[in-house]
């Protein structure tokens, strides 16, 4: 039960970044997008480890993996910008 809701709180991240983004609330390239959606993965994630399904978990995995490449390039750009 605990692992469901951990799970679902996931989800509505991911949705609610989703939603956002296609509202033209958040950008892409705000840092909000890429930490809501790692920490959405990361948190469904958590709640396959009770019952665990392969290709969900390759789905969050990568997730999880390109939203952590997208914060470190925002702040790699971002420290471009300071020393220039």
């Amino acid at each position: 039960m605990l692992y469901d809701f951990i799970g679902i709180c996931g989800v509505i991240l991911i949705l609610i970044v989703y939603a956002m983004v296609q509202t033209d609330k958040l950008s892409v390239k705000n840092i909000y997008y890429s930490v809501f959606n790692a920490l959405g993965a990361l948190l469904i994630i958590i709640s396959l480890l009770v019952e665990f399904n392969l290709s969900a978990f390759l789905m969050e995995f990568f997730w999880l993996i390109f939203s952590l490449a997208g914060i470190y390039k925002y702040f790699k750009n971002k420290k471009v910008k300071v020393e220039e």
